[in-house]
């Protein structure tokens, strides 16, 4: 069985080690499509800042999207087509996009 993009980004960031995924969904086209490889680093954040994409757990689940706004070490998370989806506290932050690969 193929596992998927979320399960493998878990698993190597919780090792500390960067890792290629494929994420799908709309909501960040334009600047990352649907199944283009990214990859993620480790995070924590401190690491990040205004308009990094970043992977954080969200609601019972997780998302990859930006950083819209920061106060402290909470962050405003938000997609690439303007919505925002809320706070999340900076212990939410597992990983950075620190390449989209062509």
């Amino acid at each position: 069985m193929r596992q998927s993009w979320v399960k493998l980004a878990l698993a190597s960031l919780e090792r500390g080690e960067r890792v290629d995924v494929r994420p799908l969904g709309g909501s960040m086209r334009g600047r990352i499509e649907s199944g283009q490889r990214v990859t993620l680093a480790p995070a924590r954040a401190a690491d990040v800042r205004v308009g990094d994409a970043v992977f954080v757990r969200w609601r019972g689940g997780y998302l990859l999207h930006l950083v819209k706004r920061r106060e402290g070490s909470r962050l405003l998370i938000g997609n690439n087509l303007g919505r925002v989806n809320g706070w999340v506290e900076g212990d939410a932050v597992l990983g950075r996009v620190v390449e989209v690969h062509p």
